[in-house]
């Protein structure tokens, strides 16, 4: 009669007690990933819920200027020129056909998509702009030029919006 091989109990197993390593990094990451998700749909309804609604869509056009901002930046700095008015936003997202072309143009764009701003209107882009390289900005809660509070027009490089 031999030895009998006993099971190994999982406390004794080494995997078991490995409790640091690439392995345990990951459970982390995913945990922070779902907190900031979570943390920024609480961001974008909290302000609806608790009855400030306005606020919330000034709050998000803000953002997505500053985001469109972002993008033609980019899109300056691979190809020497912001995308022309005839051109618009789209050429953010899609590569242009028409003329200038873009010689660099990165294989993804530089939006996924051309947002509209809070109030179902295109955002409004013209290059070059008044006072600089692009003229950026939504006509607010209004949709017409000029306005107060909510209807106040949200202009890329400024802080607030126009009073």
């Amino acid at each position: 009669m031999g030895l009998k091989k006993m099971p190994r109990h999982r406390a004794f197993d080494s995997k078991a007690r490995r409790t640091h390593g690439p392995d345990a990094g990951v459970t982390l990451i995913e945990m922070m990933v779902v907190l900031v998700i979570i943390a920024l749909v609480a961001a974008i309804i909290v302000p609806n819920v608790i009855g400030r609604p306005d606020e919330a869509r000034m709050t998000v056009a803000q953002s997505d200027i500053r985001a469109i901002g972002s993008a033609l930046e980019l899109y300056r700095l691979d190809n020497q020129n912001y995308p022309t008015t005839a051109q618009g936003l789209e050429a953010l997202a899609v590569r242009p056909t028409a003329p200038p072309e873009p010689r660099n143009w990165v294989a993804d764009g530089y939006l996924t998509a051309v947002p509209i701003d809070p109030w179902g209107n295109d955002y409004l882009y013209r290059s070059p702009g008044d006072t600089g390289g692009f003229d950026l900005m939504s006509l607010g809660g209004d949709g017409a030029p000029g306005g107060e509070g909510t209807a106040a027009d949200i202009v890329h490089g400024q802080t607030q919006a126009n009073k």
